[in-house]
């Protein structure tokens, strides 16, 4: 190919890319990028990208250069922020620059390069005994409250799919019950209540129609993640549980027990709606009940 070809070949590109990209703005880049991802993840990956563009002063992603998240890496590093926090930032404006790439919208990936740094896994240190989540339990007074724990921890749902819950998704079946939960990527997947917990979750219910919040808060309407992010903190407190626990806590227990009890991963893969079996063993690898420390004389 002569060097007449090439130069058509690039300007072939340069016009596609153009027409492409026509009407296009990064505000619109961005709310694609973000469709179909939870509340929860939109919020910090806006207020992530909105951070590094205001840092690095250009007036579109297409001005910006693989320099300028090296210096915005830097930028983080200096303000000592925690390796998993500097991680999660990098990440999502790494998603960001994959996703315009991918689109069409920019010609190069500029954050491909970049290396997140390592982050200290600290799963082990976020699962609670079974003994800490009878005392949880034993120390919850309200009825919704109580049901909000179990269920959490028996259903081993995310917060934000906890509170999505309406009455139409839960089901009887046989001797007890089923909930049908809408998760991560647009999946539903069934989980399996015992009879105990359906009856539990049952006593809740009273008059409430099928298009009603299983737990509602104090206006009608469902409850929010943040008021059931209060809720684990105070009753974690109460039953003398001195960690700084969240929601999530109820589910990496759910799945640490479940494999400690000889439940299949696959099994526990389902019923906590993991993308991949490997994030599910990670559980088996947190707490072994061997290791070759208990061979040693010492």
């Amino acid at each position: 190919m002569n060097f007449i070809q090439n130069i058509d070949n690039i300007n072939k590109i340069d016009n596609n890319y153009h027409l492409r990209n026509e009407g296009r703005t990064d505000e619109k880049i961005i709310q694609m990028w973000l469709h179909g991802k939870s509340v929860h993840t939109q919020r910090g990956y806006r207020r992530d990208a909105t951070e590094f563009l205001e840092y690095i002063e250009v007036e579109s992603l297409k001005e910006a250069r693989l320099e300028d998240i090296q210096v915005f890496t830097d930028y983080l590093a200096e303000k000592e922020l925690a390796a998993s926090t500097i991680s999660r930032k990098l990440s999502a404006i790494k998603s960001l620059f994959s996703f315009a790439n991918k689109i069409g919208y920019l010609l190069y990936n500029i954050g491909a390069p970049i290396q997140t740094p390592k982050v200290k896994n600290r799963l082990g240190e976020k699962i609670l005994s079974e003994e800490e989540i009878f005392r949880m339990l034993a120390n919850t007074n309200k009825q919704r409250n109580y049901i909000l724990i179990r269920l959490m921890y028996v259903s081993g749902a995310r917060v934000s799919e906890i509170s999505a819950l309406k009455w139409r998704d839960a089901q009887a079946h046989k001797d007890a019950g089923v909930l049908n939960i809408f998760g991560k990527g647009g999946k539903t997947r069934t989980v399996f209540l015992s009879a105990k917990t359906w009856e539990e979750l049952i006593k809740l219910k009273d008059d409430a129609n099928q298009e009603d919040p299983i737990f509602q808060s104090q206006k009608g309407g469902h409850l929010d993640p943040s008021a059931v992010y209060r809720v684990v903190k105070k009753v974690a407190k109460k039953a003398g549980i001195d960690k700084e626990i969240s929601p999530h806590w109820l589910r990496h227990a759910h799945a640490s027990h479940a494999l400690d009890k000889g439940i299949a991963p696959h099994v526990v893969r389902d019923t906590l709606g993991h993308a991949s079996i490997a994030t599910t063993n990670r559980y088996s690898h947190v707490r072994p009940e061997d290791s070759s420390a208990r061979g040693l004389s010492l």
